[in-house]
C-alpha cells in the first residue's frame, strides 16, 4: 500500500493492526479503500459498519464515519443508518460467522429489501477471534476447536445465499486476487441496491494450523490454484469445477431500491395530508 493511500484513509494512531502474521484481512482492507479511492468518494459521505470478529476490527483503522457494533448486527445498524441518511455510501465489513451465523437473518432481509448497502464478507472459514470454532463456511470434514473430529455440517455458498435472498449484485474473489476484489467492491458501491461481495481470506493461525494447510504462503497459493473466473467456465463440466472457487462478477441486475421506494411513500403521504 502506498504511504499516500495509508495517510489519506487510515487512522495512523491506531496502527499497527492486531491481525496475525499471514492473515489475509489486511489485503482485503486495502482493496476496499482502493475501491473507495478509485470512485473519488467524499470521506464524509462514507460510513463503514462492522459487527464482531477479526474482520470487524477493520473500521477501527479506517478514517471514515465508522461503527463497530454488536455480534451479527452490522447489517441491522447499517439499515438504520441508510434509512436515516440515504445519501451516505454505507459499507459493511463482516466475517463469515458474523454475517451467516448469528447475523444470517439480517443478511437475508437486507438482501430481500434490496437496500443500498455494500456488504463485504472477509471469509476465512473459521471463527478466528474467539478461538477457532467452526463457522457456517467451514468446509465439510474440516476441523475446528468445536469440531475436533471434523465438521459434519454442509457449508454455505454465501453468494448463492445472497442472490437467492434478493441481492442485486454479487461477486467473489480472494485475497490473492486483490485487484479483482477492488473492482467488485467498486461495482458494488456503484450498484443502486444491495451488493454482496465474498472476499476469501486466509487464517493460518487457527484454520490453517488445525487443518494442516501449511503456512500463509501455502494457503495463498491454494487460493490462486483453486480459483477459476466465472468467464472461463462456460465450456467446463461440473466434474471440471469440483473443488474450484468460482470468482468474478456472479450476478448483476436492476431492481427498485428500498430507500427510494420508502421516499415515494413519504412524498405520497405529504401530498395526501
Amino acid at each position: 500500500m502506498s504511504n499516500k493511500l495509508a495517510k489519506k484513509y487510515f487512522r495512523m494512531d491506531k496502527l499497527p493492526h492486531i491481525w496475525c502474521p499471514g492473515c489475509g484481512h489486511g489485503i482485503l482492507m486495502r482493496s476496499v479503500i482502493q475501491a473507495i479511492d478509485n470512485l473519488g468518494l467524499n470521506k464524509d459521505k462514507v460510513c463503514v459498519v462492522s459487527g464482531i470478529g477479526c474482520s470487524s476490527r477493520a473500521p477501527g483503522y479506517l478514517d471514515f464515519n465508522t461503527l463497530h457494533t454488536t455480534h451479527g448486527r452490522a447489517l441491522a445498524f447499517a439499515t438504520g443508518i441508510k434509512m436515516a441518511n440515504p445519501d451516505l455510501h454505507v459499507i459493511v465489513v463482516t466475517g463469515d460467522g458474523d454475517s451467516a451465523a448469528i447475523g444470517g437473518n439480517h443478511l437475508i432481509h437486507a438482501a430481500r429489501r434490496n437496500i443500498d448497502i455494500t456488504t463485504v464478507v472477509f471469509n476465512n472459514n473459521i471463527y478466528g477471534m474467539t478461538g477457532g470454532q467452526y463457522s457456517p463456511t467451514t468446509p465439510t470434514g474440516d476441523k475446528g476447536t468445536t469440531a475436533p473430529y471434523g465438521n459434519i455440517d454442509k457449508n454455505f455458498d454465501l453468494c448463492k445465499l445472497a442472490k437467492g435472498a434478493g441481492s442485486t449484485y454479487t461477486g467473489r474473489a480472494t485475497a490473492y486476487h486483490a485487484n479483482l476484489i477492488t473492482k467488485l467492491v467498486q461495482k458494488g458501491i456503484e450498484n443502486k441496491g444491495f451488493s454482496f461481495i465474498e472476499a476469501l481470506s486466509v487464517c493460518p493461525t487457527y484454520y490453517g494450523r488445525k487443518n494442516k494447510k501449511g503456512d500463509a504462503s501455502d494457503m495463498m497459493k491454494h487460493l490462486k490454484d483453486a480459483s477459476i473466473n466465472v468467464k472461463a467456465i462456460k465450456n467446463k463440466t461440473n466434474e471440471n469445477l469440483e473443488d474450484k472457487i468460482i470468482i468474478g462478477e456472479l450476478y448483476n441486475s436492476q431492481e427498485p431500491e428500498y430507500t427510494e421506494q420508502y421516499k415515494k411513500i413519504i412524498n405520497r403521504f405529504k401530498k395526501e395530508r
